[in-house]
């Protein structure tokens, strides 16, 4: 990377967090050993900032990647942003602590730089399963975000957590949050990319000094097949011929296109991959930069397509894409 250190930015708290992460949402679906090895390649390739979460089942192989790479001497622990969040079925305020004990214990660390809320809707607490479904439906709890907040801020309070925010927070229940918050949540992490454009979202969130962080930044291609929504899906969004045009203006790839347009509004971007030269690629984004009129030619595509919905839960009050 040519500024060895990839750029941050200033959270509300006053940490930092880089603007370039390693989304590893998926990467179970690849080996235990392939998915320590993308994370072991990112981090030798300069990323400092790596989002995981308790239901992507793959904490304890970035534990081992993080631990292996410390001991190598190639970075320190406070070198990196470790980023994870607590899952719907820990909504209860006796088990936030205990969700957030697994992921640090699998992780191997005794702190994490960021803990989000990874969606606001709770789900009934059934053994171990992630979408608890009975009789064909999914579980679903009535435990209002805005008092899991409160286990959040304890978290805070304890030095577990040295950040805390939400993920799939929409305006109106930012707004609830913050009216009653003794904490503001310092990030909101959503699906963000030229197909669902989402100003709104991102000039409230300027406003209020909550930093965005923006996942399936290329429309989440690689989703599992039940998950695709026909012809309103975002998947080929790397193929469109206005992010191909603009990426040969810049001699990039459309992939490093569509993470600098994050870039360039100071969101934060988490693209994943497993594939080491795609984990390079995605590195070399900070020695380019888009205009104002590529800006407002990648804007021009919104057209509200969302990859990841969970429209099972859509009738409950606090589902957030209404």
């Amino acid at each position: 990377m040519d500024e060895e250190r990839p750029r941050k930015i200033e959270l509300n708290d006053g940490n930092f967090m880089p603007l370039l992460g390693l989304g590893t949402w998926k990467s179970k679906s690849t080996s235990s050993e392939q998915c320590q090895g993308a994370i072991e390649t990112a981090i030798a390739a300069g990323y400092r900032h790596l989002d995981t979460a308790h239901s992507y089942r793959n904490e304890v192989e970035l534990g081992k990647a993080l631990r292996s790479k410390i001991q190598q001497g190639i970075i320190r622990r406070q070198d990196m942003f470790v980023v994870s969040k607590l899952w719907c079925t820990y909504f209860a305020p006796e088990d936030i602590p205990v969700c957030l004990d697994k992921s640090l214990s699998d992780l191997q660390l005794d702190y994490l730089d960021l803990y989000l809320v990874h969606f606001p809707v709770g789900l009934q607490n059934v053994g171990d399963e992630l979408f608890p479904v009975k009789d064909g439906k999914l579980l679903a709890s009535d435990i209002d975000y805005v008092d899991v907040w409160k286990g959040m801020e304890a978290l805070k309070a304890s030095g577990k957590v040295k950040s805390i925010g939400v993920s799939n927070f929409s305006i109106p229940q930012l707004e609830r949050l913050l009216s009653v918050a003794k904490v503001p949540p310092a990030v909101n992490q959503v699906e963000l990319h030229p197909y669902l454009v989402q100003s709104d979202l991102i000039e409230y969130c300027k406003s209020k000094n909550i930093a965005l962080t923006a996942y399936s930044p290329f429309g989440s291609p690689d989703r599992p097949k039940e998950m695709h929504r026909g012809n309103k899906d975002p998947e080929k969004l790397l193929e469109d011929p206005v992010v191909g045009e603009i990426a040969a203006k810049h001699r990039r790839t459309p992939a490093q296109v569509l993470l600098r347009y994050h870039i360039e509004q100071d969101i934060v971007v988490i693209p994943k991959s497993v594939k080491p030269n795609h984990i390079l690629e995605n590195t070399k984004i900070f020695d380019f930069s888009l205009d104002e009129e590529d800006m407002r030619a990648l804007r021009s595509l919104n057209r509200g397509w969302k990859a990841c919905i969970l429209e099972q839960l859509e009738n409950h009050p606090f589902y957030p894409f209404k």
